[in-house]
């Protein structure tokens, strides 16, 4: 049994105990002393590990809030407003205009097999000018095929007239989520889970099941890697027992670089059937792959018109978003998994949709005390003051998703939420002054996964205009590495094993090229990784 001692300019620990050290020791993939090298000489033998010398460790980060669609969703054409770069480093500009989307569109389909449906995804209509698009703008792209659009929001769908008929959408005008046009008939916009579900069965093919497939979680695993992220959920997945096979088959090989922690997405079962589910999966893990939580999703998103707002609604007028069950069978759903003990992963981008959650949970404790359920709102965007007061008082934790901020703020100060609520969109500073465990995501692939960069979004609160929205909402570098670590593996009930570099815990580190400590703040985001250790086992970037 080996030890390896890893030398750094500087470890941030995480722990408040030992803030910072200059060496870590490793044995048996977890960590057996933190500290100065003469504390070494205590354990005996060792190698000494000097790659990282002139480097800065911190633990691996933990990202609570994304999904194994991002090791698929490069597969198909991207679209969406801001470039991207994919798992494999390859630029991708997608389309800052209606006129280049259908270009991207025409150029895609002349590569495709005939007949062969064109997929594609993180389009935005929300930064285009104009009427909303609608099959009317695809069908003048591509009308000789199928084809599907994906929002960046992964909520809202477009797809051409192709696509309406063989589906036969187009003959269920008034059914929720199949948005009609003047002619009132549908146009093409498929809103939430069940109206986009039919377009899935046509295609045969349902993207949201793509994490059943073991290359689609390689790539997520690299994807992972080069952002410093070792622990790494997949907040929505079916556990088919393809999927779970899959999970267990690539967390049990030795390369892969990360630990995933799926959730059972909830609206793809009963509640009853979605218990004896988990419940025969808690025996399925392994050091790598940790089962027990549950995915709820309420309501939508707030830039694509589904989520459901409290009054006075959207800024701009807009009609309220739809559910995407019977706001009934979402209080049942909580009532039977915190009965079951199960923890609960629960979207609510809405503040109306957070106001449902909490009568729920406040419901299902009076009726079930548990003392630690660390149940977990999901994103909240513009819960309000009383609404985080609740949270406290409920022993809820919240995942702000911070991104949001830079990539959607100007749209919500100016058309969906006005002046006063974007000050408060994800809330991170009052959560925390109320003692709220808080962690911060990047809901990738709805934007990229990147901790430092979300940890920049927290501190700066900038919008891609450069606006500040929130100034008292900001928090502090070391607050906002809390969030990306420790805070996060609180809410996925991992704190005993990841998110801070103490003795016992897994090996699990960041290593990065400059210190978050010593940076400009307005550079944290920049700050490059230049690998991962999982286990103490090292996974250099490329």
């Amino acid at each position: 049994m080996s030890i390896t001692v890893f030398a750094a300019r500087r470890i941030i620990t995480m722990n408040p105990s030992q803030p910072q050290a200059s060496h870590i020791a490793v044995r048996d993939g977890r960590v057996l002393a933190v500290g100065p090298l003469e504390s070494m000489q205590e354990l005996g033998d060792y190698s000494l590990d000097e790659r990282f010398a002139d480097n800065i460790i911190l633990p691996g980060f933990v990202e609570g809030h994304s999904h194994a669609l991002e090791g698929a969703m490069w597969n198909y054409l991207y679209l969406g407003c801001f470039p991207r770069t994919d798992p494999d480093g390859q630029r991708w500009e997608g389309a800052s205009s209606i006129d280049a989307m259908q270009q991207c569109l025409r150029e895609a389909a002349a590569e495709l097999a005939p007949d062969a449906p064109l997929i594609a995804w993180g389009f935005d209509p929300v930064y285009f000018e104009g009427d909303r698009i609608d099959r009317r703008q695809l069908d003048a792209a591509v009308d000789n095929r199928p084809v599907v659009v994906m929002h960046a929001n992964l909520h809202v769908m477009t797809v051409n007239s192709r696509m309406l008929a063989l589906s036969h959408l187009d003959q269920h005008a008034g059914i929720e989520g199949i948005m009609l046009g003047h002619d009132g008939r549908p146009n093409g916009e498929l809103q939430e889970m069940a109206a986009m579900h039919a377009i899935f069965e046509t295609l045969g093919t349902n993207l949201f099941e793509a994490v059943a497939a073991p290359e689609t979680l390689y790539r997520y695993g690299q994807v992972a890697r080069n952002a410093g992220v070792t622990t790494i959920t997949d907040l929505y997945n079916p556990l088919t027992d393809e999927g779970i096979a899959a999970l267990r088959q690539v967390t049990q090989d030795p390369q892969f670089p990360a630990r995933l922690v799926p959730a059972l997405s909830a609206l793809a079962w009963t509640p009853e059937q979605g218990v004896e589910r988990l419940q025969q999966c808690l025996e399925l893990g392994n050091d790598k792959l940790h089962f027990g939580l549950v995915k709820m999703m309420t309501d939508g998103s707030i830039q694509g018109y589904t989520a459901r707002m409290k009054w006075p609604g959207y800024h701009d007028g807009h009609s309220n978003g739809i559910w995407n069950a019977d706001p009934e069978a979402l209080m049942n759903m909580v009532q039977v998994y915190h009965q079951a003990g199960l923890q609960l992963h629960i979207h609510t981008n809405g503040d109306e949709a957070v106001e449902l959650m909490l009568d729920a949970v406040e419901s299902a404790l009076e009726l079930w005390p548990r003392a630690d359920h660390r149940h977990t709102l999901q994103h909240c965007q513009i819960i309000d003051h009383a609404q985080l007061r609740r949270t406290a008082r409920l022993g809820l934790c919240l995942n702000m998703f911070a991104n949001h901020i830079y990539y959607w703020g100007d749209i919500h100060r100016e058309r969906t939420l006005g002046f006063e609520r974007s000050r408060r969109l994800e809330p991170l500073a009052s959560a925390r002054r109320l003692g709220i465990v808080t962690a911060i995501h990047s809901d990738a692939p709805v934007t990229p996964l990147g901790p430092l960069f979300t940890a920049w979004c927290a501190v700066m609160r900038q919008s891609a205009s450069g606006q500040v929205l929130g100034e008292h909402e900001k928090v502090s570098v070391a607050e906002a590495l809390d969030m990306i670590t420790l805070g996060a593996a609180y809410t996925l009930r991992l704190d005993h094993l990841v998110g801070s570099l103490e003795i016992g815990k897994f090996a699990d580190m960041a290593v990065l090229g400059q210190d978050p400590y010593e940076v400009d703040p307005a550079r944290l985001r920049d700050i490059p990784v230049l690998a991962t250790l999982l286990g103490g086992q090292v996974h250099a970037n490329s």
